[in-house]
Parts: structure tokens; C-alpha cells; sequence
């Protein structure tokens, strides 16, 4: 269940951090933490890189040849790159920052109620006035820092890593589709450094953890994922993100109805 829940809400602008914090509030689980939540992202970061891998060994091989020939350090593909690693410094730094707040504190249900609202409306309003006339031809450094910068607020239960870079996509001009697929380009180094970290610290813990339903879980999200990536970027092609913003706002609603009832905590 956790696997489907990462799989599925990790690329859509709703907050897989969230679902799997309220999914076991829902059926009276515990809390399967913080790290346990960055090992299964893993699973989604070999989705996404199994979908683009066309694209991702076409950057990589452009970037790496650029470092040594200047007159392809102008191509998009080696723009790319570059922009890429720019965009994960901030999520990187913050994350280590605030690592202790993030695997405790930061996973309270009010809080991600609360989130889950904010940014359901921030979304619309991007989703509304942005220009979407720019597609991923388009994106320079600047766009990478404001969007990299947008990701870092994913560290917080609720804010959806997809979600905060696509809206800061859509405010920037950015076609849907576009700043999807830029959103998912971006994911795969935060992932990655967020997952590693995560399996590191559970290896080396004390925590008594079953690394079969871990590994489950995982594979689970990976096929899931994939499903999601597809899904996304063909609806994006003919409608809006309202839906998505709906869904945030009633979600919101409920979980932050349930915890203050004491139905779930």
C-alpha cells in the first residue's frame, strides 16, 4: 500500500511525503518515518530515468563532452546538465540543515493539512495567470535557480516536490508539459542523494527494519511510477492542473478535520 501511495503521488502535484504520512494515519498504522519514505522514492527515481533515458544519455554524453569542447557548452543538452546540478544545491543544502526538524517535527498531520491547502492554491493561481508559452527549449539558468529553489520546499510533508517545481514552471511561462518535464529531470539527483541518505541511515541505525517490505515497497513505487510519469505528461497535453488542486484542498480539509476530532493522530 505505502509502494502504490509513493508510486503514484510522487510525480503528481499532490505530495507523496504527505500520502505517506496520512495513508497510515487512515488505517491506524504507525508512522513509517521519514527515511523509510526516502528509500522507497528510489524505486521512483528508476522510473523516471527508465522513461527519459533517451534524454538523460543524450545530456549526460553532451554535458561531459562540453567540459573539454567550449563550442557545445551553448547546446541545450549541456545547458541542461548544468542546470540540473544548479537546481539541487538548494534542496541539497536545506535538506542538511534541517534534517532533524524533517524526520520529526515536519511530519505533523496539522502541518500538512495546512500545506496541502496553501499549495493547492498557489498552484492554481500559477496554473491561471502563467503565460505557458516557453517549452524545455526555453529554460535558462535563471529558471533553474527559481525552480531549484521552489524544490527545496518539498522537504516539507505536504508541499509535493512535482508540484512546487511545476508551479514555479507555470509562474515563469513555462508550458504545462514543459515544466512537467522539467520537474521530472530534476527529480532524479534529489532523489537519489534523499534516498541513499535515507538507506545509509537505516543500515547503520538501530532501527529494527524489515528490509523485505522495504525492498517490496520500493518495486511497488517503480511500477507505479512509471504508470504516473505517463499519465501526467498526456494529461497536460488538453487540461488544467485543477483537478489536482481540488483534490490538495479536499484532502486538506480532511485530514486536518480528522486530527483535530482526534480520529487520527
Amino acid at each position: 500500500m505505502l509502494g502504490i501511495a509513493q508510486g503514484l503521488t510522487e510525480f503528481l502535484p499532490i505530495s507523496s511525503t504527505a500520502h505517506l504520512r496520512i495513508v497510515p494515519a487512515f488505517a491506524g498504522w504507525e508512522d513509517p518515518g521519514a527515511l523509510f519514505t526516502a528509500v522507497i522514492q528510489l524505486g521512483t527515481m528508476v522510473a523516471v530515468v527508465i522513461y527519459f533515458w533517451r534524454d538523460l544519455v543524450r545530456i549526460v554524453r553532451t554535458w561531459l563532452a562540453s567540459l573539454r569542447r567550449p563550442e557545445l557548452r551553448g547546446e541545450l543538452d549541456a545547458r541542461m546538465g548544468w542546470y540540473v546540478i544548479i537546481a539541487t544545491i538548494p534542496i541539497g543544502v536545506f535538506g542538511l540543515a534541517f534534517n532533524d526538524q524533517i524526520e520529526n517535527g515536519a511530519r505533523n498531520l496539522y502541518l500538512i493539512g495546512t500545506v496541502l491547502i496553501v499549495l493547492g492554491l498557489v498552484l492554481a493561481v500559477a496554473d491561471r495567470v502563467g503565460a505557458r508559452v516557453r517549452d524545455v527549449d526555453d529554460v535558462n539558468r535563471g529558471d533553474a535557480i527559481w525552480v531549484g529553489i521552489a524544490q527545496a520546499l518539498a522537504l516539507i510533508p505536504g508541499t509535493s516536490r512535482s508540484g512546487a517545481t511545476i508551479t514555479a514552471g507555470l509562474f515563469l511561462g513555462l508550458k504545462r508539459e514543459a515544466a512537467a518535464r522539467f520537474s521530472f529531470l530534476l527529480s532524479i539527483p534529489a532523489i537519489v542523494l534523499s534516498g541513499l541518505y535515507g538507506l545509509t541511515e537505516l543500515l547503520t541505525g538501530d532501527d529494527n527494519v524489515s528490509f523485505g517490505a522495504l525492498a517490496l515497497a520500493t518495486v511497488v513505487a517503480f511500477v507505479f511510477g512509471y504508470v504516473a510519469i505517463a499519465f501526467l505528461l498526456r494529461w497536460l497535453t488538453s487540461h488544467s492542473m485543477m483537478i489536482f488542486v481540488i483534490y490538495r484542498l479536499v484532502l486538506g480539509v480532511i485530514v486536518l478535520a480528522l486530527a483535530a476530532s482526534g480520529t487520527i493522530s
